[in-house]
């Protein structure tokens, strides 16, 4: 699943370790969002999109193909 977290985070001059932090989660979490290695869990999405001011569907493209 894509996603525009990278993206939104350092627009916001966050590093990995610090967005982590404010949702709890570690770096290497974030990390993996953001490269498309790890499908966060909802309530995660749900707490990075209200970090961001955003819903889930903004914050992550589903797309069909990426269907597991």
């Amino acid at each position: 699943m894509k996603n525009r977290v990278r993206k939104l985070r350092e627009e916001r001059g966050l590093t990995q370790k610090e967005l982590g932090e404010l949702v709890g989660v570690s770096r290497q979490a974030i990390n993996a969002i953001e490269t498309g290695k790890f499908d966060p869990s909802i309530w995660l999405a749900f707490d990075l999109g209200r970090l961001f001011g955003l819903s889930i569907e903004e914050l992550f493209i589903f797309c069909e193909e990426d269907r597991k």
